[in-house]
């Protein structure tokens, strides 16, 4: 062969080359071997850098029958043996490092720290088991395991009426949209520090220019905080946003309540003459509070409806309608952005829209509400209040008072 074919084969090896994998490269190159003839396998071998023994394998493949498996690199069982089958152990070690709780070993070395590749590893090869750090992370993929962040899920033990409580609130729902009354499922969002502070998610922005914001979280004196307090009619797939700049407390929650019906659930619902409320047992509309009642008795003979509550059991507040309809979307929208001023809160969470047709309006609520309202024994009798045969500290109705 010439210098000049050598250089040829040379030239179309390196050009390739990176575009092929181990088998294709060796099959490119048997071609090339028995275009040639005579010799071939060498003056490839010379020209390209592979070996003879690769290049005559790849002759035999030509000549073989067809592969089950064209996808192959390798004939099946090529290559090293996997290290679990030279350690039978190394599987459960590594799984009792993992996982001691399940795996019956609370006194694990990693038990209090971190669970990285690298300190499995160290972990594995301390107790007689040598691994690398890539090596572990295969075989915790093939264990099952992945990188998850914390979910919160686990709210407290569930009360033994916990699913008697969510058919009997259905049930009202159904009723009361069924007669074209109102619902409405109520709570308050995450408090939130107003100013230039990192919320979390992620913006677009242009490319090496991150938003900048302040290092620190301590509350700005000036801006303070604000309280978004919730009521959101799942028949209609609208919502009602009060922001609050003060406390949470029953009176802000009724009068959010009350501002709603003024500016959207009266136009909604011109001929209402009941309404009907979901809302958790805790917080400032908890099964609990005085305050909270006597302040919808107040809304009830303000606004001429029947109020009916329906509280959710304890530990269930995710199953609040107004969690996974609304407020989810609202964090969805200002992700990632700094919550610079109350405007600002305002207009993203007046701004949050779904494809669904959600649509929301937010309104700021300077409003000062003092801590510490006590209701008496006297007021509480004074109320017009029937609670159900069912769980009466959980499902009640509030009736206006007659006007004299």
């Amino acid at each position: 062969m010439a210098d000049s074919d050598a250089n040829i084969i040379s030239e179309k090896y390196t050009t390739l080359a990176p575009l092929l994998d181990e088998r294709a490269r060796r099959l490119w190159a048997a071609t090339e071997a028995r275009a040639i003839g005579w010799g071939g396998i060498s003056r490839v071998s010379e020209a390209t850098g592979l070996s003879r023994i690769t290049i005559r394998t790849g002759l035999d493949e030509l000549h073989s029958t067809p592969d089950e498996h064209p996808e192959r690199v390798r004939k099946l069982g090529g290559g090293r043996n996997a290290l679990a089958d030279h350690d039978p152990k190394l599987l459960d070690a590594l799984e009792t490092l993992v996982d001691p709780a399940t795996r019956g070993d609370p006194m694990s070395p990693l038990r209090w720290t971190s669970k990285s590749a690298d300190k499995l590893a160290r972990e594995l090869a301390a107790s007689g088991h040598p691994v690398s750090e890539r090596t572990v992370n295969r075989l915790l993929h093939a264990l099952g395991y992945s990188l998850q962040s914390n979910r919160k899920t686990v709210e407290g033990k569930d009360h033994p009426d916990r699913d008697a409580q969510f058919r009997h609130i259905n049930r009202r729902v159904m009723a009361f949209q069924r007669r074209g009354q109102p619902v409405v499922s109520v709570d308050t969002k995450k408090k939130e520090h107003v100013g230039n502070y990192r919320n979390s998610g992620r913006e677009w922005e242009p490319e090496g220019r991150p938003r900048q914001v302040k290092s620190k979280d301590f509350p700005d004196k000036k801006l303070g905080k604000v309280i978004p307090y919730g009521v959101y009619d799942p028949t209609d797939n609208t919502g009602w946003v009060g922001v609050g700049i003060d406390h949470d407390t029953a009176e802000f929650a009724v009068e959010t309540l009350r501002r709603w019906w003024r500016r959207m659930g009266i136009r909604a619902y011109p001929g209402a003459s009941e309404l009907l409320i979901m809302a958790d047992g805790g917080g400032s509309n908890g099964t609990r509070s005085r305050l909270w009642k006597w302040e919808l008795q107040g809304l009830a003979d303000e606004i001429g409806l029947k109020i009916s509550v329906c509280h959710f059991p304890p530990g269930t507040s995710k199953w609040n309608k107004i969690e996974h309809r609304m407020f989810c979307h609202i964090t969805e929208n200002w992700r990632g952005r700094p919550l610079v001023s109350r405007e600002v809160v305002v207009n993203l969470i007046g701004h949050t829209t779904t494809k669904q047709g959600l649509s929301i309006h937010s309104e700021l609520d300077t409003t000062t509400y003092p801590l510490g309202q006590k209701v008496t024994d006297e007021q509480m009798d004074s109320l017009h209040i029937r609670k159900d045969k069912f769980h009466d500290e959980w499902n009640y109705t509030i009736t206006p008072i007659p006007k004299l």
